[in-house]
């Protein structure tokens, strides 16, 4: 595997790491009912799942995977090295798109709970 190679695997993993390493809101909880915190909680939570992530990435690994073929193909490479830049395009376009989506998701979890209240801290 030549060293472009990895590099692009490396970078992958390393946006994946990070969408994974995003912690869950720190609330203040001073002064906080926690029966209705958990409610709140749990209702903030459903409302995140309207985020739909596959579609995002299904869309982003598509438009990535047709950015790549371009660029291979006006690099002037054979349909080999087209292919292979459509492939890399696609896992950027998708893995960008998945952190984009996760993202969202906090932020409309975060937002909630402020509207509900709370003290978001980070």
């Amino acid at each position: 595997m030549d060293a472009i190679k990895r590099l692009i695997l490396i970078a992958a993993g390393a946006l994946v790491a990070g969408c994974a390493a995003h912690p869950d809101p720190i609330i203040d909880m001073k002064g906080v009912d926690l029966d209705q915190y958990q409610e709140d909680w749990d209702e903030c939570e459903e409302y995140t799942e309207e985020v739909l992530v596959a579609q995002g990435v299904a869309k982003g690994a598509g438009l990535g995977a047709a950015v790549g073929a371009a660029a291979g193909a006006i690099g002037g490479g054979n349909s080999a090295d087209v292919a292979e830049s459509a492939g890399y395009g696609a896992l950027y376009g998708g893995t960008r798109s998945g952190l984009d989506a996760d993202e969202m998701k906090q932020n409309v979890f975060k937002r909630c709970m402020r509207g509900r209240g709370y003290r978001v801290l980070n």
